[in-house]
């Protein structure tokens, strides 16, 4: 069961991530099980080789995880995480495609698979959330 009753109120919760949503992030799609969240890429977020900055493919990876984990039980923090760097994106659009892995009385774990516009493999982020309140 999911704890926000609307995309549109998930996304109204989640203004409060400015960090996230100042730098471009938006939620797309949130489903029970899963969600897609993305972000538009320009000078900003690059690094000094003109690459796009790490920080800013597992910030993307980590917001996806946060929506997910929310939805299904709220509040969820982030215990452990991991991300692994497959390539660099191309294009203009980075997506977070995350999928609920299992979910238990006081955790979550989540896999978010990251692609770019052209549905090339960024990264394989892994987090284990931990339900508050429970």
């Amino acid at each position: 069961m999911s704890t926000f009753n609307s995309l549109e109120e998930a996304r109204e919760y989640f203004k409060g991530d400015r960090f996230a949503t100042e730098s471009g992030m938006v939620i797309d799609d949130l489903g029970e099980k899963n969600c897609t969240c993305s972000m538009t890429l320009n000078d900003h977020h690059r690094n000094a080789n003109g690459g796009i900055m790490g920080g800013v493919i597992f910030t993307l990876a980590d917001f996806a995880f946060a929506v997910l984990s929310n939805n299904i039980h709220r509040p969820t923090v982030a215990q452990q995480v991991s991300v692994n760097f497959l390539g660099a994106p191309s294009g203009e659009k980075l997506y977070a495609k995350a999928a609920l892995r299992k979910t238990g009385r006081n955790s979550t774990i989540i896999n978010v698979d990251m692609v770019d516009e052209n549905g090339r493999d960024v990264a394989q982020f892994i987090g284990t959330g931990f339900k508050l309140n429970t």
